[in-house]
């Protein structure tokens, strides 16, 4: 020892320590003094001790089950299949999905952090110590003090031999992090519709017809499930909808009638609301329509997915003075007189539009379905 501290050994004698030599040398050298550092569990497997490693074994276990059970509810959604209100028992369990992913998580990440507070409590000793700090780079002989404390607190802590608290946290962080990579994961399949002309894929939406020549058309929704038109399926005619008035529209088809869990499907398919807007005479004039798209309105009526092109919100809000549609959730803005194309916000693509025309009984109908993707992108689209 000199007056301004202790010499660091050469690296001969470096290599001659053990790690007890190191540890001492490494809080010389630090300026560390350790004034208490007492053993947790001074007397070894006492039942206190065995009670504390179970205690702490089950929030980890705990946390491994949760973590596998939100994994289970995220990789079988068939369990929470839409199912009408009047189905009690089925939309019962439809109801529960969103709380079952938010219960099991939640408890999978609550765990696993009262575990790790537990053993630190119970089994990491509480040192007290004091240290001189100083600034500068670290030399060698400080890159091997401080793994030998890093050791030997590894050491003191006990875990080396805890294997059920081992196995249990290390079941924890795995199941944990699959079920965190599951998350992503599963919005990151590829084409999960083999048939990509099926109106379950991303290319279309409820507004395909199912064989040739079938009439789809636009419907109301009433909050009634009734097959009759005149008090559940409403269905739309040109003269009932005002000069610069908006209504949501849904399909609708005959052989649905009477068909109470298809009717049902209609309105809560995602893809399928559309937003039917009756432009006022002076605004209908000044109108620019889509390359190829031209045909694709009746008259005033215009009509445009309400999934909004950005990250798939409902494009709920139609302004009547300025003809714009607006997305509530990141206030994109889209001129309705202009293709619905995107003019303030985040939105980059038009709102898609859906082509429609009257029958011969006054109905407003789909001529065809969108003829391209709606909402945000996903893989194979171009835009």
């Amino acid at each position: 020892m000199s007056a301004e501290g202790p010499q660091p050994p050469s690296e001969a004698e470096l290599a001659e320590m053990d790690r007890d030599q190191l540890l001492k040398l490494g809080g010389q050298l630090d300026g560390v003094e350790i004034i208490d550092y007492p053993e947790p569990w001074p007397v070894k497997n006492t039942r206190a001790e065995r009670r504390a490693q179970r205690l702490v074994a089950f929030w980890f276990a705990l946390s491994a089950l949760a973590g596998l059970a939100f994994v289970v509810v995220i990789a079988w959604p068939h369990w929470w299949e839409y199912k009408d209100p009047s189905d009690v028992s089925g939309h019962a369990t439809y109801s529960l999905y969103t709380p079952a992913l938010g219960v099991t998580l939640g408890l999978a990440v609550l765990s696993l952090g009262i575990g790790v507070i537990l053993y630190t409590k119970k089994f990491v000793p509480q040192e007290n110590a004091v240290q001189q700090r100083s600034d500068g780079p670290s030399a060698e002989v400080d890159r091997a003090t401080i793994l030998a404390h890093l050791a030997d607190a590894g050491s003191r802590s006990t875990i080396a031999r805890r294997s059920l608290i081992k196995r249990t946290a290390g079941a924890s962080a795995g199941v944990l992090g699959l079920a965190v990579a599951a998350l992503p994961l599963a919005s990151f399949i590829k084409d999960p519709w083999k048939d990509t002309e099926n109106e379950n894929s991303l290319w279309h939406t409820g507004w395909q017809p199912q064989h040739p020549g079938e009439v789809v058309y636009l419907r109301a929704n009433t909050g009634s499930l009734d097959d009759d038109v005149k008090n559940g399926v409403t269905l739309l005619r040109v003269e009932d909808l005002d000069a610069g008035g908006m209504e949501t529209v849904f399909p609708y088809r005959k052989s649905e009638a009477g068909n109470r869990e298809a009717l049902a499907a209609a309105l809560t398919r995602v893809d399928n609301p559309v937003m039917l807007i009756r432009l006022r005479p002076t605004d209908a004039a000044r109108v620019v329509k889509r390359k190829g798209q031209e045909d694709y309105n009746f008259g005033d009526y215009y009509a445009y997915t309400k999934i909004c092109s950005h990250v798939g919100c409902p494009t709920s809000l139609y302004e009547q003075r300025t003809n714009r549609i607006l997305c509530p959730c990141h206030q994109s803005q889209f001129d309705a007189l202009h293709y619905a194309k995107p003019i303030f916000g985040p939105a980059t693509r038009p709102l898609a539009q859906l082509p429609i025309t009257v029958d011969a009984e006054g109905y407003l109908i789909a001529r065809g379905d969108f003829n391209e993707a709606i909402g945000p992108a996903f893989w194979e689209r171009k835009s």
